[in-house]
């Protein structure tokens, strides 16, 4: 069926007299009126046939001609459709369901611009996807996908490469992979979304070389993630960070993950800030390897191995501020599959050129602060802290080869087994520096401290 722009337009204008007969404040009708139904274009809802052809002519039709394909109520079987650039595919939220049939993946678009998803169910019926995503982008400016449901992937959930755009307001329920897994993104804004039960990891942002990115994942809500394929925290995440700098991970609530609520590594410049997380296996919040720079503040932990760690000096990991953050109720110890040697029952553990102020910490049966590891360690300074019911208050690398770390103007209170004490590895090798014997040590300053 041939159409043009005057014969999409004229259909547009019948759905603007049927909307006007029935009056409403909802932004929703003016939508409906400036598209044009598929069923006007021989698409069928509920059919039991697959949809596929009739359903990609309609998107390449109305794409052409820059109006918006408006799937009304019902089911719609199809798969591998291609999305051009200027299609706008709107559905009514909560009614419009595409049920994925075969293909690489359900809705799949490549160097097409000002692509945008609204309203839609988008049901993978847990067919398997091998390393695509139900939804799978590459190469696109002005991507947005909101007010969507996604529900059953075999694989990721929405797949991003080289994409600038919006990711927004989405319910990600039930995949395989990563809800959300973004590429080499280009100008990319992830937000308010609700992930739930996803395989691998919650949202990831990774490059392929380690560069600029500068995404936002902010005001997310990430719950029950789990690590099914395996590996030592390359899944497990709430939200995994991989080469890519500059990225803001802002106010996300995360609940229960197999490893961490927010894990970058080799991702410089960081911001971590203001994220509610509690129930993680592992370390909470994690910045590691080949990272210089990361700000992790204002966040608040409640039950992990460890609350917050920088670490990985060895491997070129420097440079951060963690300020502000509330931890308690770390664990002794981690289920299978994490790391043995990667430490547990720790509020904070640093490793150099990093400030460490602010912080609240409570119930870290090792360690409620922990400088260093060997002769890992250089230039931190700790001030200002309250740690309360921990093992030790601050432990402190004394090995050979360790740098310089100033310890000052803490509270530390309930410290089983002194409140500072100097570590070679994880061993104890000091009495309470915070009483007497610091001066042996000349890369340490020690004083002003409050002890109970």
């Amino acid at each position: 069926m041939a159409i043009d722009r005057r014969r999409l337009l004229a259909v547009s204008a019948l759905g603007l007299a049927a909307t006007e007969a029935v009056a409403s404040p909802s932004p929703a009708p003016s939508l409906w009126a400036r598209g044009v139904s598929a069923v006007d274009l021989r698409v069928e809802p509920d059919s039991p046939d697959d949809q596929s052809r009739t359903l990609q002519r309609a998107i390449e039709q109305t794409a052409a001609a820059r109006v918006p394909l408006m799937l009304p109520p019902g089911v719609y079987r199809a798969g591998d459709l291609t999305l051009p650039t200027g299609t706008r595919l709107i559905g009514c939220p909560g009614a419009t369901r595409l049920l994925f049939t075969e293909g690489a993946s359900l809705l799949s678009a490549k160097d097409a611009d000002h692509v945008t998803l609204t309203g839609l169910i988008l049901d993978g019926g847990t067919r398997p996807l091998a390393g695509r995503g139900l939804v799978h982008f590459a190469s696109g400016r002005g991507i947005k996908i909101e007010h969507c449901e996604m529900v059953g992937s075999g694989g990721d959930g929405i797949a991003l490469e080289r994409i600038e755009g919006e990711v927004t307001r989405n319910t990600i329920v039930g995949v395989a992979g990563a809800a959300i897994f973004s590429l080499d993104a280009c100008g990319l804004v992830i937000s308010g979304n609700s992930i739930r039960d996803a395989g691998n990891n919650g949202i990831v942002v990774w490059r392929s070389q380690a560069g600029d990115d500068g995404t936002l994942v902010i005001d997310n809500r990430i719950e029950d993630v789990a690590a099914r394929s395996g590996a030592s925290g390359h899944n497990g995440n709430a939200i995994n960070v991989f080469r890519a700098g500059n990225v803001i991970v802002r106010g996300n609530r995360v609940r229960n993950a197999a490893f961490s609520a927010v894990r970058g590594r080799a991702a410089s410049n960081l911001q971590v800030i203001g994220n509610s997380c509690s129930d993680l296996k592992e370390v909470a919040l994690y910045a590691e390897f080949d990272f210089q720079g990361a700000l992790i503040a204002n966040n608040i932990v409640d039950g992990a191995m460890v609350g917050v760690s920088v670490a990985n000096f060895n491997r070129g990991g420097r440079l951060a501020v963690v300020q502000g953050n509330l931890l308690r109720n770390l664990v002794a110890a981690g289920p299978a599959g994490t790391d043995p040697d990667g430490g547990a029952g720790i509020g904070i553990a640093v490793e150099a050129d990093s400030a460490v102020t602010g912080n609240v910490i409570e119930n870290a049966p090792f360690a409620g602060i922990h400088l260093g590891s060997g002769p890992h360690l250089r230039d931190l300074t700790v001030t200002g802290n309250v740690v309360r019911g921990a093992g030790i208050g601050i432990a402190v690398s004394v090995a050979a080869g360790a740098g310089a770390a100033l310890i000052a103007d803490n509270l530390i209170a309930d410290a089983a087994h002194g409140a500072i004490v100097g570590m070679e590895r994880s061993r104890r090798v000091t009495g309470d520096l915070a009483r007497n014997g610091a001066e042996r040590f000349a890369r340490l300053t020690i004083g002003a401290n409050q002890v109970r």
